[in-house]
Formats: C-alpha cells, sequence, structure tokens
C-alpha cells in the first residue's frame, strides 16, 4: 500500500482515492484514450442493462456520475439523467452533455424516496469509505420496480494486483486512483443490497484480450483517438479505425463486476 501517489500534476502528490485527483485530471474525461479511457468502456456496458424507458417522466439517477460519460449510451432510451458528484469540475462537462447535475455526497443525496426507475453506481462504491452507506443511498433512491446497476472491484488480492499493482503502471491510467482498502466484496454487496429490498445478481466482467491488446499496443505508439464525446472508435496509427475495446462477461468475479437487480415493493 502506497502511503502517496502521484498524479497528473507532477508538483502534487496526493493519497490514493483522493477526490482532488479528478481536477487535476479534468481535461481526460472525455479523451477516449485518456486517464479514463476504461470507464468509457465500462459506461456503454452498464448502459446495455438499462432498458428503455416506461413513461415519459422516468428518472435515472446516476451515482459518482463524473462528467457523464454514461449520456452518450442512454441517447434515445427516454430518460431525464440526473447526475450526483462531489466534483465541481466533473458535473460542468456533464451538464454540458445534457446530465442535470447535483453536486453532493452519494453516501447523502438531495433527492426524494422512491424518486428513481433507474438509479446506476458505476466504478463508485470501490472509492467510497463506506459503501454500504452509497448503496443504502442508492436503494432508498430506487421506487418499488425500480432497476439498480453497477460495477465496481472485487476485495480479493488478485483485485488488488490486477486494478493496482499492474493496472495504475499501463498507459495513461493515474497513479493511486484506487485504495484497494475500499475494494468491496461481492458477496457482502449482494446481501447488504438485500437488506434493502433490491436482489442483487452479480457477474463477472472484463474488457475483451484482443480490443485491448490493440489499444494498449496504439497507446505505446503514440495513438490517439479522436476526443468525440461518446466515440465508440477511434483511430489507429495508420488511419484505420480501430474499435475501443468491449467489456465482456466473465466467470470469475474476483476482480471487476457488474451487478444489476430490482427492487421489491
Amino acid at each position: 500500500m502506497r502511503a502517496a501517489a502521484r498524479v497528473s500534476t507532477p508538483s502534487r502528490v496526493l493519497p490514493p482515492n483522493d477526490p482532488r485527483q479528478y481536477d487535476d485530471l479534468v481535461d481526460e474525461w472525455w479523451r477516449p484514450d485518456g486517464a479514463f479511457a476504461m470507464l468509457h468502456w465500462l459506461a456503454r456496458a452498464r448502459a446495455a442493462l438499462v432498458p428503455p424507458a416506461s413513461s415519459q417522466d422516468a428518472l435515472l439517477v446516476d451515482l459518482g456520475c463524473g462528467a457523464g460519460l454514461l449520456a452518450p449510451h442512454l441517447a434515445g432510451k427516454g430518460y431525464r439523467h440526473v447526475g450526483v458528484d462531489l466534483t465541481r469540475s466533473a458535473l460542468d462537462q456533464a451538464a454540458a452533455h445534457g446530465v442535470t447535475v447535483l453536486q453532493g455526497d452519494a453516501v447523502a443525496v438531495p433527492l426524494a424516496d422512491g424518486c428513481a426507475d433507474v438509479v446506476s453506481a458505476g466504478e463508485l462504491l470501490e472509492h467510497v469509505p463506506d459503501w454500504r452507506r452509497a448503496v443504502a443511498e442508492a436503494c432508498r433512491l430506487l421506487r418499488p420496480g425500480g432497476l439498480l446497476v453497477l460495477d465496481t472491484l472485487n476485495d480479493t488480492l488478485l483485485a488488488r494486483l490486477v486494478a493496482v499493482e499492474i493496472g495504475e503502471r499501463l498507459p495513461t491510467v493515474p497513479r493511486g486512483i484506487h485504495d484497494p482498502r475500499l475494494f468491496v466484496d461481492a458477496r457482502a454487496l449482494v446481501a447488504e443490497c438485500a437488506r434493502h429490498g433490491v436482489a442483487l445478481r452479480v457477474r463477472g466482467v472484463r474488457p475483451a484480450i484482443g480490443g485491448t491488446l490493440a489499444w494498449l499496443l496504439r497507446r505505446l505508439r503514440g495513438g490517439e483517438g479522436p476526443a468525440a464525446p461518446g466515440a465508440p472508435t477511434a483511430d489507429g496509427p495508420t488511419g484505420t479505425v480501430v474499435p475501443a475495446p468491449r467489456i465482456v462477461p466473465t466467470r470469475s468475479t474476483a476482480v471487476l463486476y457488474q451487478g444489476h437487480g430490482v427492487r421489491s415493493g
């Protein structure tokens, strides 16, 4: 465990998982090959779990929305998209992409009980000091029959190795973006959701190997994809179009896993 980690501003050293890192990385959000590249891939996979809205006033609450990376993948599904995040610089970008933004903490959201048809908690729980409180809040916001979708990192040695010791050494990935002490045990998460009336089903996910290797090779060669918001593809070094890596199911939940479940009542 590192006592401190260097981020994109060389003169500033911050503790792991410090929210101020996101201000330092503000220009990275909408670069498909930037520091948050994998968040683009995960947003696309998470949005695939969200069905079209069943009513004209359907609300989707996006906890830890960042700069609104989920928004392009919800286009046409019919939701009013409300994003909640601590970081003002990220919310400003989310608003520019059509998200109604609220600056606030995921454990104390200023919205009414049962207001949401869908709650998304993407790559959030492993960044909050008390993930159980965040789960309770997500479930509180859901109406009966509402859908919770999420993805997070498991509390395992393998997840620490892959996400921190290896992952944070890959091109563009910021060092210290995670604190592995906050990773979330999958079985404990299922049990906690059940306590709040949500029958969560989880499955392991990972980036597709072929697409990820192609992406890494292009990054090592200095290739750069276009900065178009939500772009699903990126230009390769020879001018060809290289698909962005997909997130695919895997048998093991030991590293990264996705969850979805409906609130009873």
